[in-house]
């Protein structure tokens, strides 16, 4: 999965004027569909902040981060566009993050959601040596995804 080849996804709506990704899919989809007007806004307007920034970059060659996001969730719209902004700033390896997408039931293809007890959005997993190291749910325990997860990487 990471590093890997994105496996097939499947998208569908499940409301009106929605969008749904379920599956393994690449960043340049939330780049580059017009469903996701949301994305370019908050990627550009994130400030990282500095402790997430550092710590990503003294880790980025040992560490994979699996992000589950929901296309229809609010939460995701703001969180994922930033989480791919800190990358960035860090010059994180792009192969070494993967993006999932769940459905409203928090499932996926091929069941990982289920393997990884996913059951909100977004849930981003640090994984390193495959083992998982951390993971932030939603927001966080601080109401702010980055310091939990510059607390991970400490």
């Amino acid at each position: 999965m990471v590093g890997g080849q994105a496996q097939p996804f499947e998208t569908f709506s499940e409301g009106p004027g929605e969008k749904t990704i379920k599956g393994h899919f690449t960043r340049k989809l939330l780049e580059t569909d017009t469903a996701f007007t949301w994305f370019a806004s908050t990627y550009k307007n994130y400030k990282a902040r500095p402790d997430a920034l550092e710590n990503i970059q003294k880790q980025k060659d040992s560490i994979e981060i699996v992000a589950f996001m929901g296309t229809w969730c609010e939460d995701s719209h703001f969180i994922i566009p930033q989480l791919l902004a800190l990358l960035d700033s860090a010059k994180f390896p792009t192969e070494k993050c993967s993006l999932i997408g769940v459905d409203r039931n928090k499932k996926t293809v091929g069941r990982l959601s289920e393997a990884l007890n996913v059951t909100l959005v977004p849930t981003i997993i640090v994984f390193k040596n495959g083992k998982e190291l951390g993971r932030v749910v939603e927001f966080g325990k601080y109401g702010m995804f980055d310091k939990e997860l510059a607390e991970i990487l400490r």
